[in-house]
């Protein structure tokens, strides 16, 4: 009973997102209106992070299952994609290695700055003594 609980609250903000994508006229997916609406529902408290936990975690444990159907879709379309495999495998490739790279430096950027905060306020610790 508590994974249909939860699993109706998270359809209930993923409707929420189908919704604002009817009503509002940008190019946007009603999906990324839901994780907008979800991100600003747990941040303020409206849903609690309790609330939805357990169906979020199980949701992610079945997300490669989710892939298949996807994959599927492929192999009944190759004969049109074939042509261009190699530039969609190329450029898959380039995106990847850009989106590690961007978040390795970014979480140096963030770890660098962390420990900066640190040392300051350990110097304003040692200050205030």
């Amino acid at each position: 009973m508590k994974y249909i609980h939860q699993l109706c609250i998270i359809f209930g903000v993923t409707f929420l997102g189908e919704f604002a994508h009817a009503l509002i006229p940008l190019p946007i997916p009603a999906s990324i209106y839901g994780l907008v609406f979800m991100l600003v529902f747990l941040q303020t408290g409206i849903i609690k992070l309790e609330w939805v936990n357990s169906a979020g975690n199980f949701l992610l444990d079945i997300m490669p299952v989710m892939f298949l159907p996807a994959a599927v879709g492929l192999i009944n379309v190759w004969g049109e994609i074939s042509s261009i495999a190699f530039a969609l495998i190329a450029v898959t490739l380039a995106v990847n290695v850009i989106v590690m790279v961007v978040t390795g430096r970014m979480t140096q950027f963030v770890l660098k700055a962390r420990s900066r905060a640190q040392i300051t306020i350990k110097k304003e610790e040692v200050t205030y003594e």
